[in-house]
């Protein structure tokens, strides 16, 4: 059904397609409301971690920095101390505030580090190397999180993690089988290690002892900072860059240093919207998405309606052919974020948008302004009793990262370099292109799709979102916001409800399993969509405050779990 002028005959059809793609496809509410905390996570130990900080005084930061550590122990995947990420912080009073803790370039990283001889990108060469990995963040990140607003003391929020890694936590099924998966890639890239890997197939329930990750984790409990940058752990890391020719050095750990940054803020009718500026490009393509679809009567089309599927489209092809030119690192590059949310910018990229036609992608370029010349991560999202508010999303870019184990520390190394540009042009392992902006350089940091998320209404908390999924984190964190506000999911529905993506490049849209029904498909398909069914499309996890209290809705994609008291 399409609610253009021409067809305003179909508007009573419209409610009653609505209503049962809602009965269809979005689960009942099932989660409880929560009054003095809540968490939601990736993992239900991890969960459990932060809750416990919590339930002992801690605020959402110390809550966030125990979840942090202990992701990085019981979610592998994803959690880390060897890669990085981005928190947006939301105080009950005061301002909110951003800490980019995101990789950075080597000091030996160069622009054609990729590249042959004749110029063309090396397969896999800044995917499952040594050189694939970036300057790590997430510990530096947790400390200068910890030490600008945490309460308890570093050690106790440091100490869950210690003992998941020493005495062992049960496996989930999915957990086992992604480590069983990869056991073969393991092996080959860890010539004489041990770490995750056994002669006989990983079980649901069976106990998970990390021992190296735990001396590790204790030695930064004990030493903070220094605990991993400097002293033993610091050593470990760079005699397993040397042993496979991995180029950053122990000058390169020990000049790292996260950033404070100021949000970026936009509006979605009567909310504010507060979200990471770059060297992510989610906050912006976020608030760009939410306003080119704002004047549009999302609510009466209905959830995943042609007419919605169609406009969000649109505005995500638009959207990501903005990304692959004009974001990047903005110590590096000069981001002319203003120009990008100029609300008649914005309303001029979609002037091109016709009801009766797919716009390809082939037509469509980054635009221009007047006098102007990144499937594997994870979020979390906590608020405290006082209403402070967590929303970090972190990453080692692929499942496992660059899947090659520091020999002695037990943790893995992360690929982001991949996030970089290698060559203009050339697509990333997500899809994404590229150019200038996102060039390789040494001290840099990659471009990111994270998109960690606090929206508020009429100035207080209303929804702390986020989600891993690579180039699909900034459509699943928009999905999720309008099917909260537009569509009057709860937050558990919201997350669990069926979702698809495009990003300009290629030319399709990715629809999970039954996001859009055959009368969709088939409407969308003449109007020269390419509609391609895919997996799982990110894991969000969010909290919604409703006048009962907060309501967590952990994505049934994962072992994501909501726990609050």
């Amino acid at each position: 059904m399409n609610l253009n002028p021409k067809a305003a005959f179909t508007i009573t059809a419209a409610f009653v397609f609505y209503s049962a793609l809602t009965c269809a496809q979005v689960p009942a509410n099932s989660s409880p409301a929560y009054r003095k905390g809540m968490v939601v996570c990736a993992y239900p130990d991890a969960a459990k971690a932060g809750l416990d900080i919590l339930k002992k005084g801690g605020n959402a930061v110390d809550a966030a920095v125990a979840v942090q550590f202990a992701l990085a122990v019981t979610h592998p995947q994803a959690g880390n101390i060897g890669g990085g990420g981005f928190m947006v912080y939301r105080p009950a009073k005061g301002r909110p505030n951003t800490l980019d803790f995101r990789e950075k370039a080597p000091a030996a990283a160069s622009a054609g580090m990729y590249l042959d001889a004749k110029g063309n990108v090396i397969p896999n060469k800044s995917l499952y190397t040594h050189q694939a990995s970036g300057i790590p963040g997430s510990v530096d990140g947790m400390v200068q999180a910890h030490q600008k607003y945490g309460r308890l003391k570093w050690a106790a929020l440091v100490q869950p993690a210690v003992n998941l890694a020493l005495k062992g936590f049960k496996m989930t099924k999915r957990l086992a089988t992604d480590i069983n998966r990869n056991d073969s890639v393991f092996k080959s890239l860890n010539p004489g290690k041990r770490y995750l890997m056994k002669d006989t197939p990983w079980q649901q329930g069976d106990t998970l002892i990390q021992q190296d990750l735990g001396e590790t984790l204790a030695l930064i409990r004990d030493r903070g900072r220094a605990g991993f940058y400097d002293g033993k752990v610091a050593r470990l890391l760079i005699a397993e860059m040397q042993a496979g020719k991995g180029i950053f050095t122990l000058k390169d750990l020990q000049q790292y240093h996260s950033v404070w940054r100021k949000p970026v803020v936009g509006q979605y009718k009567s909310y504010q919207i507060i979200t990471m500026p770059p060297p992510s490009s989610g906050g912006i393509a976020l608030l760009q998405l939410l306003q080119s679809v704002q004047k549009y009567p999302l609510h009466r089309y209905g959830f995943n309606s042609d007419s919605t599927v169609q406009l969000m489209v649109e505005a995500e092809r638009r959207v990501y052919a903005d990304r692959s030119k004009y974001l990047g690192d903005p110590d590096f590059y000069k981001v002319p974020a203003d120009s990008l949310l100029r609300p008649g910018y914005i309303a001029a990229r979609m002037q091109t948008f016709n009801w009766d036609a797919a716009t390809p992608s082939a037509s469509i370029r980054p635009g221009t302004f007047a006098g102007y010349e990144s499937d594997q991560t994870t979020h979390f999202s906590i608020v405290d009793g006082e209403g402070n508010a967590v929303s970090i999303t972190t990453t080692l870019n692929d499942s496992f990262g660059s899947k090659i184990f520091v020999k002695g520390a037990g943790f893995l190394l992360n690929n982001e370099m991949d996030d970089f540009s290698a060559k203009p042009g050339v697509p990333n392992m997500y899809g994404l292109v590229g150019g200038k902006a996102n060039s390789i350089q040494p001290g840099k940091r990659m471009l990111s799709c994270m998109t960690p998320t606090i929206v508020q209404k009429n100035g207080k908390l209303f929804m702390v979102v986020g989600t891993p999924g690579g180039s699909t984190i900034i459509t699943s964190v928009f999905q999720t916001i309008l099917n909260v506000i537009e569509f009057d999911m709860d937050m558990q529905q919201a997350v669990a409800a069926k979702r698809f993506h495009h990003q300009w490049l290629p030319d399709e849209v990715y629809t999970e399993a039954d996001a859009i029904n055959d009368t969709v498909k088939e409407k969308l398909t003449k109007k020269g969509y390419k509609i391609t069914p895919r997996g799982a499309i990110g894991r969000v996890d969010g909290i919604l405050i409703t006048p009962n209290g907060y309501r967590g809705g952990a994505d049934p994609r994962g072992d994501d779990t909501a726990e609050g008291w």
